[in-house]
Formats: structure tokens, C-alpha cells, sequence
């Protein structure tokens, strides 16, 4: 489980046995988590999160979409 990026207590991270799911990111803080598909960016899955937390999560990966796409490509080998 590489973490690719930590923001604001949350943590962002891929899990290496889903390389053949979308791009997505994990995002883990105090006990909530969350799935993000990278393209386009929205919330696959919601466990723990409030929506005033869901929407900084988005807002995050927005902000560093392209960072994590290179990420996911790079770890998994796939093309852009």
C-alpha cells in the first residue's frame, strides 16, 4: 500500500493488488475512508466521511489529480 500523498491528516494511498480497476486513489483519516476515481474525479466509495469532509477530500485530488494519475501509471506500469 504505497502512500502517495498526506494532507491535512488525511492519507492517500493505492492498494497494489488493483491495478486492473480505474485509476483511484484511497484516502484514510481518523477511521473514515474513502475511494476517488481519478477520471474523472468522484467518490466510488464513502464509508465514515461527512460531506463537508467528502468535498476537501475532492478538492484535494483535484488539486493533485495529474500527481496522482503519474503515480498510479508509475506504480502499476500502465500508460497515461
Amino acid at each position: 500500500m504505497p502512500t502517495v500523498h498526506r494532507q491535512d491528516g488525511f492519507r492517500f494511498y493505492f492498494y497494489s493488488h488493483e491495478p486492473n480497476e480505474p485509476a483511484h486513489v484511497h484516502v484514510d483519516r481518523s477511521g473514515a475512508s474513502a475511494k476517488v476515481w481519478l477520471t474523472p474525479v468522484q467518490v466510488a466509495v464513502n464509508m465514515g466521511y461527512s460531506a463537508h469532509e467528502l468535498t476537501e477530500v475532492l478538492r484535494i485530488v483535484r488539486g493533485r489529480r495529474e500527481k496522482l494519475l503519474e503515480e498510479w501509471h508509475g506504480f502499476f506500469g500502465t500508460q497515461g
